[in-house]
């Protein structure tokens, strides 16, 4: 059995939303078990409720970052800060030093997906700097490759890019992601499984 993990940071719900597609697209891969989780929240709990931060999410915290070493293949999400990605997973990240030290994520396949509040405002800087550790990890990167289709639509505001699916959030946060976001996380997820299955031998 392959198995994935859907690991995310999502402050206000938005990249929740596309963690879930892009499980459920994984899942549509025969041999295939998908997981999720979050990384723990940084902001102290009464200062993150009086940000109106999203608490109650129903995936499970990751505590351990010895459990990355599990899966075969690993999908990041994170909102974009000012073009990389947030604090909380940078905080998660750089946990990793003895994964490092052992090459314990060698060669498992790795994605990012990410949202930010314009269209223009980081969504590939953050995928692309997040490359940064993961190929230090000795991963391999798979983005959203064209035939995904839908990140050529030009009829709607869209996210999605070759490095991976994206959201945007609008000025105030309050625009969710689209069918058509939701769709391109799917086809990521999907997308990644099926590498992810050929590269273990599933």
């Amino acid at each position: 059995m392959t198995r994935i993990l859907v690991l995310y940071y999502s402050m206000y719900g938005h990249v929740e939303l596309m963690a879930r597609a892009v499980m459920e697209g994984a899942k549509e891969v025969d041999g295939v078990e998908a997981v999720i989780k979050r990384v723990p929240e940084t902001i102290p709990e009464e200062q993150a409720r009086a940000i109106g931060v999203k608490l109650d999410q129903s995936a499970l915290i990751m505590e351990n970052v010895e459990e990355l070493a599990d899966y075969d293949g690993i999908i990041f999400g994170t909102p974009t800060r000012f073009g990389n990605m947030t604090a909380q997973m940078r905080n998660f990240l750089d946990q990793t030093g003895k994964l490092w030290t052992r090459g314990g994520l060698i060669g498992k396949v790795s994605s990012v997906f990410t949202s930010s509040a314009t269209q223009h405002g980081g969504q590939e800087s953050t995928i692309l700097s997040f490359h940064n550790t993961l190929l230090h990890h000795g991963m391999i990167l798979v983005g959203l490759p064209y035939s995904c289709a839908l990140q050529m639509r030009t009829d709607e505001i869209t996210g999605g890019s070759p490095y991976g699916a994206s959201t945007i959030t609008g000025g105030d946060g309050m625009r969710m992601p689209s069918a058509n976001e939701l769709d391109m996380a799917r086809f990521q997820g999907r997308h990644v499984a099926e590498i992810a299955k050929r590269q273990s031998g599933g």
